[in-house]
């Protein structure tokens, strides 16, 4: 009675066997967000490095998106973000084409025009997927809460033309500033800007203010970025302005160092 049928015994380890595959399945975790994004950089670091034509134009393309980073002072986070987009894409698109077209391999020079036309097809496709984020758009402008009190009427036109577009609420946005990335690089300076030093709230909160002389006496305002080829005229001061506008910061309670 207690020994079981040839019968039984099959059912038994039929049924046993019929169950491993259900708790292995369970057991298995599907593969988070991250490990996705570092499975998808690899596949995508592989690729490029497997074709020499398709790194050398990503390589160009990053120093590119590099450099007009630096000129318009955008942050490197978000020229990151680009080159992250274009990489992708550059792959992606060089990929599908070669495997529609597998003669491409065998030709040097067509693989070649193939990988740069990739990588400028995808620059240009990431220019318009930028767009979609909203992020720099917003263009507001608090209420004035109290300027200085300015030392004269010259002061304060200086400050404003060389120092309100992004250290005021009373910024002009510039139509580029609806455009990525410059809408992001606008942004955050002006957002930097408020936070430093705001002239329209600097009687309840003057920030930086009383380092206001430092910076323009170190030619760190206005920027360089900002008047380049011709930008915001009103903000490139002459040196004569320059000493005009220190003089009357110094008369200013409040914006320098001592006062």
């Amino acid at each position: 009675m207690s020994g079981a049928g040839p019968g039984q015994t099959a059912r038994v380890s039929s049924s046993g066997s019929s169950k491993s595959p259900k708790s292995s399945k369970s057991s298995e975790s599907s593969p988070s967000l991250v490990d996705r994004g570092l499975q998808l950089a690899r596949s995508t670091w592989d690729a490029a490095r497997g074709h020499p034509f398709l790194s050398a134009g990503l390589a160009l393309a990053s120093l590119a998106v590099v450099l007009f980073g630096l000129y318009i002072g955008l942050e490197p986070v978000f020229t990151l973000f680009i080159l992250g987009i274009v990489t992708v894409l550059s792959v992606v698109t060089f990929q599908w084409w070669t495997r529609r077209h597998p003669t491409v391999q065998r030709s040097r020079r067509a693989a070649g025009r193939v990988a740069f036309a990739s990588v400028a097809l995808a620059t240009a496709a990431s220019m318009f997927l930028i767009q979609i984020v909203p992020y720099g758009r917003t263009h507001s402008n608090p209420p004035v809460t109290g300027e200085p009190t300015w030392a004269n009427d010259t002061t304060r036109q200086l400050v404003v033309d060389g120092c309100y577009a992004c250290h005021s609420n009373q910024v002009t946005y510039p139509w580029y500033s609806n455009v990525a990335p410059f809408s992001w690089a606008v942004q955050h300076h002006v957002d930097e800007g408020r936070e430093s030093v705001n002239f329209s709230e600097f009687a309840t909160n003057p920030g930086n203010a009383d380092e206001s002389v430092e910076v323009i006496e170190e030619g760190e305002m206005p920027p360089g970025y900002y008047t380049r080829f011709g930008l915001h005229s009103e903000a490139k001061f002459t040196p004569e302005q320059i000493d005009e506008l220190i003089a009357g910061l110094r008369a200013t309670p409040g914006l320098s160092e001592g006062r």
